[in-house]
């Protein structure tokens, strides 16, 4: 087997999705650098393969990165994989990928499961561009912050989540995005317990409140881009209100709840808002 760092999808969930390149890979390279080697024992004993494992993680020093460095220049072969899924992705693996690079050694990827990409295949939303942005601040007011940066993206966004904290992170999306923004929500992908619901916000928001078992497992969190409408006249009276949310609020911020109050696209709001603060 060449001497390379390869990178190994793992199963998210339902351990029959790991490809036979995979297995192959991981039984045959000298080493395997696991995010977590005690959660990645249960795969390896499950495909019979005894491989010797070392953790490698965002905490690992610059002298274990180096150590796998050596290991490879003496022409070993190392296989990275991380607790479910594709390495790399919202995890920092691209540190040790961008010194082997840098050593003039190769990297060499194995395709496999991404929940995210499995996520958005069923989503219902569209698919032709799409932002993945992994998970989003824990405290609300950061959290919003996110979510109004992200506001005027036209394509489908991506999220993941920790499930004590969906309703919350959903509360907020229905703030800034109005309560009919379509979202899909992703759960427990692969396993028993999979969910794939898509629903505007307001009522994915009520569903997740109510029902506890939806606020459990694993989480992709999809927003649809902002439905496409002919351009509306802004009446005066939401202009009103415009202007007097907008002496206390972030413009954004203003235009997505005028928007939500009189119905009135927060795009046209936002920059009728623009245009005045230019005047």
């Amino acid at each position: 087997m060449e001497a390379a760092l390869y990178i190994v999808p793992t199963p998210i969930g339902n351990l029959s999705d790991i490809s036979q390149r995979a297995i192959d890979v991981l039984r045959q390279a000298t080493l395997i650098a696991a995010e977590d080697t005690r959660h990645s024992q249960v795969l390896l004993s499950h495909l019979g393969i005894s491989t010797p494992m070392v953790a490698h993680h965002e905490h690992s020093t610059a002298g274990a990165l180096s150590k796998l460095l050596d290991r490879l220049r003496q022409g070993e072969s190392v296989a990275l994989i991380s607790d479910a899924g594709t390495p790399l992705v919202s995890d920092p693996g691209y540190r040790l990928v961008r010194e082997v690079q840098d050593a003039g050694l190769p990297v060499v990827p194995i395709p496999g499961p991404c929940s995210l990409i499995t996520a958005l295949c069923a989503s219902g939303l569209p698919t032709n561009r799409f932002y993945f942005e992994g998970f989003l601040p824990a405290k609300s007011v950061q959290r919003r912050r996110r979510l109004e940066a992200l506001a005027e993206q036209e394509v489908t966004l991506i999220f993941l989540e920790a499930p004590h904290r969906v309703a919350e992170t959903l509360q907020d999306m229905l703030a800034i995005f109005g309560s009919e923004r379509e979202v899909t929500l992703a759960r427990e992908l692969t396993k028993s317990f999979e969910t794939i619901r898509r629903l505007p916000l307001e009522k994915m928001w009520s569903w997740v409140t109510d029902d506890v078992n939806q606020q459990r497992g694993e989480l992709v969190l999809l927003l649809g881009p902002p439905a496409k409408q002919s351009a509306t006249t802004v009446t005066e009276a939401a202009l009103r209100i415009l202007r007097l949310l907008s002496e206390e609020l972030p413009p954004r911020k203003a235009s997505a709840l005028t928007a939500e109050i009189t119905g009135a696209r927060a795009r046209d709001l936002y920059n009728l808002l623009m245009l005045e603060k230019r005047e």
